[in-house]
């Protein structure tokens, strides 16, 4: 049965005509303990889901429909190695990646958790080389600066990472180049100095053109500083599942860190992918991380669905966007390490359940994954919460505050965290223009009260952490994961393929090659119009 046609979306259809005049604030008069039901703690992370707009009925129905769906069973199959990327035929197996506790009876979990954690001792003494300065350039010199060379998943967990925790770093400079306009990498290499630079490129096939013509570039930049084709050896390694292609590129076969296939690119920052993050936190910093988002898989796993972070995120989700009609995320991050957050949400979220067709091959009668944005706080403020105020278009909003911060002294975080508790606040209360009759008006002509108003009303979650370490960070990235994969299991779609995103691929290869060539071939007029546009500026 299709999923809008079971009796517990049904009934969440009638709650919605109910409650959506209503106001969320006054659920509080009518349920005193409302926060008893809607604010749940786990693995460092406490969630606040009171300022949306439902009540426990509305959970009562969500908690149903989560039940209908089998959703229990979902959770088990996605840790025990089930297929649950049906498309692609193949388990998703992040969980494995930082699980510390195996069934010794499954003996292929037991030989994939074997070779997790070779490869981990492996990542753990490259990233001790360098950092001890035993892993030298060609010339000798010591590694001060490391250039991941990746794109999507294989650079945005890692940097995010990076960032957050940059003051627990080693003191290794990390850096980041994933997009093919030349002036990424020119901004990066600028900076640095050959002797000492060192490249890890990450690409599970060694093949995807952005990072292979990164990489090439930067051969090159290496190979001319020393003009000598050998140095590439000294100054690259490589994370993929085709070691045989980065070897033809020139790189150390001891220097190549696996992968596999049972670990999609936007989960696979636990794995080698987070390379980066070893030589910039070390190993311990590495583990902490692992030992983090393994709290929030075992709370995830083992907690009553009422009180499931994962699920219950998910699931109010799944009532903003399907019954009450917010179609879009705002994320803000309160804490400037958290920048990069949005974008590597926007990637796991949209790319894992942007999807249209279900898993019994129906184009699905209903949305499925929001669009996601935002930036962090407060210069989010000062930006487009203007729009998440007073415009027309339906925005949730999810907050994440840390409640400390070891640099920031008390007058700046006192400030940070009353702007992030005010704009939630103010999200839902509003201000009505009754409010405003006293206020001064410059133009008698203009309503200014009209304008001024702000109608409240619109929902925001509060993620809190007490401080931002290597295990509340893990926490969180995995509180998000998990909370994508249940709105997967309840909109009926595999969260774990990509296939949209290899169009674009597929159609950038056989123009690239038709721009080397006299004539393109059969295009639409506009396309056709552009590429000679290009062409006669490239060749003046």
């Amino acid at each position: 049965m299709r999923v809008n046609h079971l009796e517990s979306w049904r009934a969440l259809e009638r709650d919605a005509k109910r409650l959506c005049r209503k106001r969320i604030e006054a659920q509080f008069e009518l349920d005193p303990k409302r926060l008893d039901y809607l604010c749940l703690d786990a693995a460092g992370i406490y969630v606040d889901l009171s300022k949306h707009l439902v009540d426990r009925q509305v959970i009562a129905n969500l908690l149903n429909l989560a039940q209908e769906r089998k959703l229990g069973r979902a959770i088990e199959a996605i840790f025990t190695g089930e297929l649950v990327n049906l498309t692609e035929n193949r388990p998703a197996l992040h969980t494995l990646l930082r699980a510390s506790d195996i069934d010794p009876t499954d003996p292929v979990q037991t030989r994939r958790a074997s070779q997790v954690a070779g490869v981990r001792r492996e990542m753990n003494d490259f990233s001790a080389r360098i950092t001890n300065g035993d892993l030298t350039g060609h010339g000798g010199s010591t590694i001060r600066d490391v250039v991941n060379i990746g794109i999507g998943g294989s650079y945005l967990g890692p940097q995010l990472v990076c960032d957050a925790l940059r003051y627990d770093h080693t003191g290794v400079g990390i850096h980041f180049v994933s997009n093919v306009d030349g002036g990424d990498l020119d901004r990066v290499l600028t900076s640095l100095d050959a002797a000492s630079t060192y490249f890890i490129v990450a690409s599970k096939s060694f093949a995807t053109a952005e990072t292979l013509l990164n990489a090439s570039s930067a051969r090159t930049w290496i190979q001319e500083r020393f003009n000598d084709p050998s140095a590439t050896r000294a100054h690259f390694a490589a994370v993929t599942a085709m070691p045989d292609r980065a070897v033809e590129f020139g790189i150390d076969r001891d220097n190549i860190f696996p992968m596999w296939d049972w670990v999609g690119g936007r989960y696979s920052l636990w794995s080698a992918i987070g390379l980066p993050i070893t030589v910039a936190i070390g190993a311990d910093g590495f583990g902490r991380l692992l030992r983090g988002a393994e709290s929030m898989d075992q709370h995830f796993r083992t907690a009553a669905l009422e009180r499931n972070l994962p699920v219950m995120l998910a699931l109010i989700g799944i009532w903003n966007n399907n019954f009450l009609g917010y179609e879009t995320l705002a994320i803000a991050p309160y804490d400037d390490r958290l920048q990069k957050l949005p974008e590597y949400l926007q990637q796991l979220e949209m790319e894992s359940n942007g999807k249209r067709i279900t898993l019994d091959n129906e184009v699905a009668e209903y949305v499925t994954a929001p669009v996601l944005w935002g930036g962090v706080g407060t210069n989010a403020q000062h930006a487009f919460f203007q729009q998440l105020h007073q415009g027309n278009r339906l925005t949730a909003t999810d907050f994440i505050l840390v409640l400390s911060h070891q640099r920031a002294t008390r007058d700046h975080h006192d400030m940070l965290v009353a702007n992030c508790v005010a704009q939630a606040e103010g999200l839902m209360r509003g201000r009505l223009r009754t409010h405003l009759t006293d206020i001064e008006n410059p133009n008698p002509t203009v309503n200014l009260p009209a304008h001024r108003e702000t109608p409240g009303n619109r929902p925001n979650t509060m993620i809190v952490t007490d401080a931002l370490t290597p295990e509340s960070l893990g926490a969180l990235l995995t509180l998000y994961e998990h909370k994508t994969y249940v709105q997967g299991v309840m909109w009926d779609i595999d969260s774990f393929d990509q296939w949209g995103v290899e169009l674009g691929k597929s159609l950038a290869v056989s123009i690239l090659t038709e721009l080397g060539e006299a004539s393109t071939g059969p295009h639409d007029a506009s396309t056709s119009a552009l590429l000679a546009r290009y062409r006669e500026v490239r060749n003046r």
